[in-house]
C-alpha cells in the first residue's frame, strides 16, 4: 500500500491561482513521486471572488482534490493549522497558494523525510518581495528571537513538511491562537531547514496588511514571551529609583540655591509626556496578554466549516475499518479456539470420527469467514 501525502493550501480570494497551483501539484506528484499516493486539501478562509467556485469544479474533476469552505475569515493563524489537522497522510504540506512557495520543493521535502528527519521546513534566503517588507520581517525574526523563550527560526513563514506524528500532537492541542512557527520550535522534533528564493505572487494582490501582520506578530508575542511584561517591572524600578535620586538631588540644590535655583516647567512637562507614553505603550501590552489569555479561556473552535467536498468516502472507510479489523480479530480467536478443539476431538475419538468432522467442518466455517473479513478490510483501507 503507497504512502500518502497531503498537501494543505489556504485561500483567500486566490481565483487566479487554484487552478494553475493544483495542476502543478499534480505534475509533480505524478511525474516525480509516483511511489506515493496524495491528496490536495485547499481550506478557502471565506473568499469574496470565484476562488469557491473553481474549488468545486475541481473537486468534481479530481477526487484526490479536497476543500473546506470556512463559514467566515478565520486569520491566517488558525486556518491553515485547522487545515492540517483535517489531513490525515503519512506526511503534510504546507504551502501557500500564490505560487511564493516553489512547488518543485516538494520533491525536496520528500527525499529528506525518506531519510527520517520528521519536519522539514522551508527557510528564506533571499525574496523577490519588496525590500523594506523583507526588512522588516528580518527585524521582527531578530527581535523575537531575544525576546521569546524558544528558538525561533528566522524567515519560516510554516512552508515545509511535517510527519504525521508531529501533525498528530499539533491535533492534540487545543489552542484557539495556534502560533506554527512557535510550536515547531517548541516541540522539539527533528527538523532540517532547506533555504530558497522566495519568488513574486504569480497573480493577485497580498491579503497581508500591517493590521494582519501586526496581529499574528502579538501571537507569537504573547505566547512565547515574559520579557515585555517585565521589561515594565524593571523599568518601574530604573523610573522610580531616577525619580527619587532627581527628587533629593532637587530638595539638596534648592536648599543651597533657594533664589537662584528654578527647574523650570519644560523638563517636568518632558518628563511627565515620557512616563505617560512608557504607560501607555506596557498597558497595550498588557491589554494584548488580557486579550489573548481571553481567548484561550473562552476555548472557541479554531474554524467553524460551511462545508466540505470529497470527504465523504473517506470518512466512510474510517468508520468501518475499525470494526471490520475487530471482527477480523474476533473470528481469529474463534478459529485459534476451534483449531485446538479440533485436535482434543482428534485425539480422543480419532481422526475420522463424527465429533472430529463436526469441529472440523467450523473450523473451514470460521476460516472461511475470517478470510472474506480480511478480504473486506483490505477493500476499506484502499
Amino acid at each position: 500500500m503507497k504512502k500518502k501525502i497531503s498537501v494543505v493550501i489556504p485561500t483567500y480570494n486566490e481565483e487566479a491561482n487554484v487552478v494553475p497551483l493544483s495542476n502543478a501539484i499534480i505534475e509533480v506528484m505524478e511525474r516525480d513521486l509516483p511511489e506515493y499516493d496524495y491528496e490536495i486539501l485547499f481550506i478557502d478562509n471565506h473568499s469574496k471572488d470565484n476562488t469557491q467556485a473553481l474549488l468545486r469544479v475541481l473537486c468534481q474533476e479530481n477526487k484526490k482534490i479536497k476543500a473546506i469552505f470556512n463559514a467566515r475569515n478565520f486569520g491566517q493563524a488558525r486556518s491553515p493549522v485547522y487545515g492540517m489537522k483535517q489531513a490525515y497522510g503519512d506526511c503534510v504540506i504546507r504551502m501557500c497558494a500564490d505560487f511564493q512557495d516553489p512547488v518543485e520543493m516538494i520533491v525536496q521535502f520528500v527525499r529528506e523525510w525518506e531519510k527520517g528527519h520528521k519536519i522539514v521546513i522551508g527557510v528564506k534566503k533571499a525574496s523577490r518581495e519588496k525590500r523594506v517588507m523583507y526588512w522588516i520581517r528580518t527585524c521582527y525574526y531578530k527581535m523575537i528571537r531575544k525576546i521569546t523563550d524558544i528558538d525561533h527560526i528566522e524567515h519560516y513563514t510554516g512552508f515545509g513538511l511535517y510527519d504525521k506524528k508531529f501533525v498528530d500532537v499539533v491535533r492534540k492541542l487545543h489552542d484557539p491562537m495556534p502560533y506554527l512557527r512557535g510550536i515547531v520550535a517548541e516541540l522539539g522534533f527533528d527538523y532540517v531547514a532547506i533555504p530558497y528564493t522566495q519568488q513574486k505572487r504569480r497573480a493577485g494582490k497580498s491579503k497581508n496588511n500591517f493590521y494582519s501582520l501586526y496581529d499574528y506578530a502579538m501571537i507569537g508575542i504573547t505566547s512565547y514571551s515574559k520579557v515585555v511584561m517585565r521589561l515594565a517591572t524593571f523599568l518601574g524600578f530604573l523610573v522610580g529609583g531616577c525619580s527619587f535620586a532627581a527628587g533629593i538631588v532637587y530638595l539638596i540644590l534648592k536648599l543651597l540655591y533657594w533664589d537662584r535655583f528654578s527647574a523650570g516647567v519644560a523638563p517636568m512637562l518632558i518628563g511627565m509626556f515620557l512616563l505617560g507614553a512608557l504607560q501607555l505603550f506596557f498597558i497595550g501590552f498588557l491589554g494584548e496578554y488580557v486579550l489573548s489569555i481571553n481567548t484561550r479561556v473562552l476555548d472557541r473552535p479554531l474554524v467553524v466549516e460551511e462545508e466540505r467536498l470529497n470527504f465523504q468516502e473517506e470518512t466512510a472507510s474510517e468508520e468501518t475499518a475499525p470494526d471490520v479489523q475487530k471482527q477480523v480479530e474476533q473470528l481469529q480467536t474463534q478459529l485459534a479456539q476451534l483449531q485446538e478443539t479440533l485436535a482434543k476431538a482428534q485425539q480422543m475419538s480419532g481422526e475420522g470420527s463424527e465429533a472430529a468432522a463436526a469441529v472440523k467442518a467450523v473450523v473451514e466455517e470460521t476460516a472461511a469467514k475470517a478470510a472474506a473479513a480480511m478480504a473486506e478490510g483490505a477493500v476499506a483501507h484502499g
